[in-house]
């Protein structure tokens, strides 16, 4: 099997992105593209792990573990996507070479073939998962297996984040974790499994680590901030994501970094750097619509995060998600500024859009249907109508609590308890003000408008006891 061989190409070739080892019956002088490709699909480095796969698969046409390699890079589990034609041309060229020599090969290869077989996505994945628990139990050393067999039970979770799976798949992880601390899918999907701000702290080892194990792989410099920002430590969360943009061969303004760095800067009161990003991505949305998704979230993010009010924009060829999304900023500023008719002409926008939008990811349905209940309470305050808007925002708080918990800057972008808290605070109800802002910083620990809001909360309830005193 010539393993010896394999490990010292690996060390030379996967310094930057990992420490994989994977015994296997390919020609040694494809290894080194083997082993980096296996890497970087671990880092979620989906292009490039399949240019490695197909580079192996050159060197050794017969090399069936390349062609599974790179038939793994065409899911995308975590994300909920996969690209099911080009998954089975992978495998058609593969059905095309000799089967590997080994058992432990064969049974892999099996797997695959079932996570691309017969049936819906969401039955494939429940099938694969329980092919993958099959290949554990064979071969419970092999820390790849450990590895996958984790990440297929993530990518279980259709309807979102649910604790009893996300917790089956870091007692897995655990296990491994004390002898495989430079394993990038070890330390990756430990993270995926912890961040939620729950379970967050669990996943700072592995976070602390991942970033200078793999300081090549742009995916994995980003993930650690999936911990820090889980915990409100926004200089480690900047860090990661500048580190993140630096790695990347092409970057893009309105890039999933670019987004989490704004978020971040916005927490630190860095409203000129955060303002400067969401400037170049607008730029970037105006001259072409894809963009346009992107960038109406570091849109919203920044009126919602601190940044401010900024001015309306149109882009006609928008996705509707992002015409949506645009307007419920548009809905904010204007009730911010308590500008009625800018108000009511937003809130007419979005119920339009309403009807347009698809889920793309979990959880997508219940945003629209807050963010309009949201909409509607802020006219309903601006009509003075305090009580029924305060009522209605309780409705939609519990609403949000139910969701998900979601990694990351908050999906619905004004949390609704913060909203809540904004509105009872303004009503001078200081006492149940406090009381919500800090239910909202259970989902978004740190959020510095939510803290803010606190403080002020805190200190007019200071000052009417202190006067109640008297």
């Amino acid at each position: 099997m010539h393993v010896a061989l394999f490990l010292i190409a690996l060390i030379a070739a996967d310094a930057d992105v990992g420490v994989v080892a994977f015994a296997n019956s390919g020609a040694p002088a494809a290894q080194a593209d083997f082993l980096h490709g296996l890497a970087l699909l671990h880092n979620f480095e989906y292009p490039e792990a399949a240019e490695s796969f197909k580079k192996a698969q050159k060197i050794d046409p017969d090399f069936a573990m390349a062609y599974w390699g790179e038939a793994m890079t065409y899911t995308h589990p975590i994300w909920m996507q996969q690209d099911l034609d080009a998954a089975r041309a992978a495998l058609k060229r593969l059905s095309l070479v000799p089967r590997p020599k080994t058992d432990r090969e064969r049974a892999y290869l099996r797997t695959v073939e079932v996570l691309y077989g017969e049936g819906t996505k969401k039955e494939r994945d429940f099938k694969y998962a329980d092919a993958m628990a099959a290949l554990h139990e064979r071969y419970p050393e092999d820390v790849d297996t450990t590895a996958f067999y984790a990440l297929s039970l993530l990518g279980t979770a259709h309807e979102g984040r649910d604790f009893a799976t996300y917790m089956r798949a870091a007692a897995l992880l655990e296990e491994v974790f004390p002898t495989h601390q430079h394993h990038p899918g070890v330390l990756h999907y430990l993270i995926h499994s912890y961040d939620d701000v729950i379970h967050a702290p669990l996943g700072l080892r592995a976070a602390r680590l991942y970033g200078s194990v793999a300081p090549k792989a742009p995916h994995a410099l980003h993930m650690t901030s999936h911990i820090f920002i889980a915990m409100g430590m926004w200089d480690e969360v900047i860090d990661a994501n500048r580190r993140a943009i630096a790695a990347q061969k092409i970057v893009s303004p309105c890039g999933h970094y670019s987004q989490w760095l704004e978020y971040a800067y916005l927490q630190e009161k860095r409203v000129a750097e955060a303002k400067k990003m969401l400037d170049e991505c607008q730029a970037s949305a105006v001259g072409g619509a894809a963009a346009a998704d992107p960038f109406s979230e570091m849109r919203v993010l920044y009126i919602t995060s601190g940044g401010g009010n900024v001015d309306p924009i149109t882009i006609p060829d928008a996705p509707a998600w992002a015409k949506f999304t645009i307007a419920y900023g548009d809905a904010l500023t204007a009730a911010q500024r308590r500008d009625a008719d800018a108000l009511n002409e937003a809130a007419a926008r979005l119920r339009a859009l309403q009807k347009e939008q698809d889920d793309k990811k979990p959880g997508d349905r219940e945003r629209v249907a807050i963010v309009l209940h949201q909409v509607e309470a802020l006219q309903l305050s601006v009509q003075g109508k305090k009580d029924e808007a305060i009522a209605l925002l309780q409705k939609a708080a519990a609403e949000e609590r139910a969701m998900p918990f979601e990694f990351g800057p908050p999906s619905i972008e004004k949390p609704t308890f913060e909203l809540l808290a904004d509105e009872l605070l303004a009503a001078g109800r200081a006492a149940d003000a406090e009381k919500a802002y800090r239910t909202a910083l259970e989902r978004t620990p740190g959020r510095t408008p939510a803290v803010e809001g606190l403080q002020r909360a805190q200190k007019l309830s200071d000052v009417r006891r202190g006067a109640s005193s008297r």
